[in-house]
């Protein structure tokens, strides 16, 4: 589908484009081979959007008339995520979709058609309200991150954690990554757009580049204040495990240190030696568990007195 902007929004095929005319598109990857020679891409662009890219830092190809660039979209699955090329002319803008499994690529680029007024747009402006558009949502699940993160805290502060805390931490973290990798990689896009070296936009417009890269810079600044957030939460919580452990080897190490005396005593009387008086008395058997019970209870006396506990 293409559109030109007049003073209104038309809709147009690709044979009805008017020149000189704003023009904005989105295509599927496969349409690419036969709409290069139309536009004048080269054969390089149409086979970069037959398959999407395999990492976030994809390169911005600069050609003498247009720019390039694949930008990889994060879905709410890791395994998910969206794929799309971008080429910019004079007056051209083509989003080209590579992997759209859900819809939510076209979706955006609607919604950032519906955002730009006919009169007055403009190519730079149509860029940064489209970027926009695709980080509209971005404020809401870094906030939503960091409350996950308060209540993390609040669960270690009250000692109410689980198996599955450092789990979850690991896998917030996890996701911070794959969104400062995201800010980047459409900062590397924002700032190559914004340097204009084959000049295809106009030098006093890139001015909206540079908002969008601002608000990008501060998304990533969040993500990764959230980043260190989970690494100190990950601390505190194996600071929380050793003192754990420490207690419980604290509690063994008083029942050894109470019960032990009696381990010498069995020893002791074990022995059975024929001229050890206590094995013919009458009373050597409750004179052995007295002598036990008041061992033990001399020394519970002496480790409350020298809170052992």
């Amino acid at each position: 589908m293409f559109y030109q902007f007049t003073d209104t929004l038309t809709e147009c095929s690709v044979d009805e484009l008017l020149p000189g005319r704003l023009t904005v598109g989105y295509v599927k990857g496969k349409q690419m081979p036969e709409l290069c020679g139309q536009f004048g891409f080269g054969a390089s662009t149409a086979e970069a959007c037959r398959s999407p890219g395999t990492s976030f830092r994809s390169a911005v190809e600069l050609f003498d008339t247009y720019t390039f660039t694949e930008l990889r979209v994060i879905g709410d699955v890791p395994e998910e995520d969206d794929c799309l090329a971008l080429c910019v002319k004079n007056d051209l803008m083509l989003v080209v979709d590579v992997v759209d499994s859900d819809g939510s690529t076209e979706q955006k680029f609607r919604g950032a058609l519906k955002r730009c007024s006919p009169g007055n747009v403009t190519l730079e402006k149509l860029i940064c309200t489209f970027f926009d558009t695709l980080l509209q949502t971005d404020s809401r699940i870094i906030e939503q991150v960091g409350m996950q993160l308060s209540e993390l805290e609040d669960e270690l502060l009250d000692r109410d954690v689980d198996r599955a805390f450092n789990t979850t931490l690991l896998q917030i973290k996890k996701r911070l990554l794959r969104l400062h990798n995201y800010y980047e990689q459409i900062l590397d896009i924002t700032e190559s757009l914004e340097e204009n070296e084959n000049g295809v936009l106009r030098s006093e417009r890139l001015f909206y580049l540079s908002n969008i890269s601002r608000r990008v810079e501060r998304l990533r600044e969040d993500a990764d204040s959230l980043k260190n957030t989970v690494e100190h939460l990950q601390d505190a919580y194996f600071a929380y495990l050793d003192t754990r452990l420490n207690n419980i080897m604290k509690v063994f190490t008083v029942l050894t240190s109470i019960f032990f005396p009696l381990t010498i005593i069995v020893g002791w009387y074990g022995m059975n030696f024929t001229t050890m008086p206590e094995l013919t008395w009458k009373y050597g058997y409750i004179y052995v568990i007295v002598l036990s019970i008041l061992t033990v209870l001399a020394l519970v006396l002496v480790g409350k007195r020298k809170k052992w506990f």
